[in-house]
């Protein structure tokens, strides 16, 4: 991976997405345009968490992803109020995300959840499938705030 960061390889994605976006929408509908660019995402989401999982000899927990959680908020791309941090259960909340800021800035708040808030999600697909994620709200949506709440599943 590279030493970009994160926020602003997501500008560079925003930027090419978005003419994607606009052919599609021309040619089949915004439906399918949203739908199409969602599943691009989804799919790079859990790469992404596959190449980060690749780096450890075990399998991730959170607080495996509470360490690499610099690489999302470098630079003040996210201020985060950390509630909970184990093994087991990871708990904070986003208070300013300078990603949504980004994608309303370059005209994509409307698809500003597919290229980001959704990611959050798919990447644990491939970093760890046992990690869950649950949020009721986020900023990009309208929200004061994003509630993350990971966990870890244990089998019943």
């Amino acid at each position: 991976m590279t030493d970009l960061p994160i926020i602003e390889r997501r500008r560079i994605e925003a930027q090419i997405l978005k003419n994607v976006h606009e052919v599609i929408e021309a040619r089949s509908g915004q439906p399918e345009a949203d739908a199409i660019i969602g599943e691009a995402v989804t799919q790079s989401a859990i790469e992404q968490g596959k190449e980060f999982a690749a780096r450890l000899d075990h399998a991730p927990d959170l607080q495996d992803f509470a360490d690499i959680l610099p690489n999302w908020t470098k630079g003040g791309s996210l201020e985060i109020d950390m509630l909970h941090t184990s093994a087991e259960r990871l708990e904070f909340n986003v208070t300013r995300c300078r990603y949504a800021e980004m994608y309303r800035e370059m005209g994509l708040g409307r698809i500003g959840h597919l290229l980001s808030c959704n990611r959050d999600g798919d990447f644990c697909i491939g970093y760890n499938p046992q990690m869950e994620l649950t949020r009721t709200q986020t900023i990009m949506k309208g929200a004061s705030h994003c509630d993350f709440r990971y966990r870890i599943k244990t089998e019943a």
